[in-house]
């Protein structure tokens, strides 16, 4: 069985950074594809990031030049470096993997979830 965990939500304020970080266990995150989503209330889950060896990274429009998805294959970890946040991040984090083929951002293409952490930003 998968466990996904991710850590490093918080409260900052516009014009400030955070790191998320994803943890899986086994160590699937070193060749599976791994996605950063978001849910903030009332809207739909969205696919911000994507990152798999071997191809390019994904970004949603929403926060291309603004975050940065990386791995730690050592660690099993992938991260999100979120940067010159805005309130409209504001949103639950989750990070995703047992990727399924088809599009990256779309959240019925994969199996393995973690319980998702806050996000807050004030303006």
């Amino acid at each position: 069985q998968v466990e996904v965990v991710e850590s490093g939500g918080g409260s900052v304020q516009a014009g400030g950074s955070l790191r998320l970080s994803c943890a899986a266990s086994p160590d699937i995150l070193v060749y599976d594809r791994t996605t950063w989503f978001r849910q903030a209330p009332g809207k739909e889950r969205e696919g911000i990031a994507s990152i798999r060896v071997g191809y390019n990274d994904y970004y949603a429009d929403s926060v291309k030049g603004r975050f940065s998805i990386s791995r730690d294959n050592a660690e099993n970890k992938v991260y999100l470096q979120m940067s010159s946040l805005k309130a409209e991040d504001t949103a639950t984090y989750y990070c995703a993997t047992g990727f399924l083929n088809g599009r990256w951002d779309g959240p019925e293409k994969y199996t393995h979830w973690g319980q998702g952490t806050q996000v807050t930003v004030s303006s």
